[in-house]
């Protein structure tokens, strides 16, 4: 079969990195028609990456269902999709989770360590962070083979990427593992190189030179308990609610916390609306104060960020939760104070808590596990055993959606 460059936009025939042109047929009519990629897990190979990335990274993009773990190597997308469309969207995977960013050699290795992904090119020795905004970085993390473990299309990948090496004379990898890159192109992407994964990134990167002015001026608030009483008895109806922390188990206390939540609480009801708190300015205060990488942050963050218009509330704060929710733990803390916030502090929210969950979940702040582990089983750790029932029984309706969309999937396969 005819083989083309693997970056499509490198004319020279010389080219040594190259791949199989993307094969693809229909199949089925109606609802059930369904698109076959014949040759993924050859194309997937020569990038060096699992097959199930490259469908999945298909899948989010058409916005279609597709099977990740198929027995018989027939990889689907549900839909009818041409080859020459298919062949577009893995240029943009190639650019995004293949290409070293400095280099733009695809002679890449992928590490995965404490819910990072990092991106290692032995070409020109650049190590640069994944963006985990991505779909497919989650997918990958939630994706990766435990510990001491490889999955079959990474240990085959690798012994391709060895056999390569060794045919040009090279030391082969002994630690690569295929996975994806934060490779950033001239389609809007990011420059995370420059320290600017995302508008958001930028924003803290150019205010984090004020964190110690910061610390000295208090954020110009008065944080005695005086003043915040004093403050308190003009909060808005929606602010004027108690702040749980729990006792760190690191030793700290809920002091860090107490202060990051009452300030939300006092900067909000300065402004007039928690809604004009801006998410750089939030996140840096959780800096200065040393818990923006703490899970129990995100305990703090929907009991005092969040109102009874939280369903609209959440999809404009997700750029900044999502820089804070780094692992399981930490989402699991962030369902716990949702449900202490509407459980406890607005139980006129429980009938939401479905769409509350959903938006975390289109908005991709909470895993699809840790949703289904959260939704089975009622829990006393944040709320009363009867109120985290109620919420629960609440969230049915998401559960179930959640239970029939992964059973459409898995028929579709």
């Amino acid at each position: 079969m005819a083989t083309i460059n693997i970056r499509r936009d490198v004319t020279d025939q010389f080219y040594r990195y190259k791949m199989e042109r993307i094969q693809s047929k229909i199949e089925g009519k109606g609802n059930g028609i369904k698109t076959v990629i014949v040759n993924l897990t050859s194309v997937a190979n020569s990038l060096a990456r699992p097959p199930a990335h490259v469908i999945k990274y298909f899948g989010f993009e058409l916005g279609a269902q597709t099977n990740t773990n198929p027995n018989d190597d027939r990889w689907i997308i549900n839909g009818a999709h041409d080859a020459s469309k298919l062949q577009d969207y893995l240029d943009g995977f190639i650019s995004k989770f293949v290409l070293c960013k400095k280099c733009k050699n695809p002679e890449t290795d992928v590490h995965i360590k404490d819910g990072n992904i990092t991106l290692d090119c032995k070409a020109c020795g650049k190590i640069s962070d994944v963006d985990a905004r991505l779909k497919l970085s989650s997918f990958i993390l939630k994706d990766a083979p435990k510990k001491g473990k490889k999955d079959k299309s990474t240990k085959k990948a690798e012994r391709r990427a060895r056999k390569e090496a060794e045919a040009r004379g090279e030391e082969p990898s002994q630690n690569g593992s295929p996975g994806d890159s934060a490779e950033d192109d001239e389609n809007g992407d990011f420059d995370v190189e420059a320290g600017s994964d995302d508008e958001l990134t930028r924003q803290i990167n150019e205010g984090a030179d004020e964190i110690e002015e910061a610390k000295e001026v208090e954020w110009h608030l008065d944080t005695s308990e005086e003043a915040i009483r004093a403050r308190a008895k003009d909060l808005p109806d929606d602010l004027k609610r108690a702040l749980v922390i729990e006792d760190d188990e690191e030793g700290e206390g809920g002091s860090n916390y107490d202060v990051f939540g009452k300030w939300i609480i006092d900067t909000a009801a300065e402004k007039g609306s928690v809604d004009k708190l801006d998410n750089v300015e939030i996140y840096l205060k959780a800096k200065e104060l040393g818990i923006e990488s703490k899970h129990r942050t995100l305990t703090v963050i929907p009991q005092t960020l969040f109102t009874e218009k939280i369903v609209k509330q959440i999809e404009g704060r997700a750029p900044m939760l999502k820089k804070l929710l780094t692992s399981e733990r930490h989402e699991k803390a962030f369902l716990g104070g949702t449900e202490r916030f509407v459980g406890n502090d607005k139980p006129e929210l429980i009938p939401q808590i479905s769409a509350i969950l959903l938006k975390y979940y289109e908005n991709d702040l909470v895993s699809e596990e840790v949703l289904k582990g959260w939704c089975s089983k009622a829990s006393k750790k944040y709320v009363d055993l009867k109120t985290s029932k109620s919420v629960r029984k609440a969230a049915e309706k998401f559960a179930e959606w959640l239970e029939n969309a992964e059973s459409d999937e898995e028929d579709s396969e």
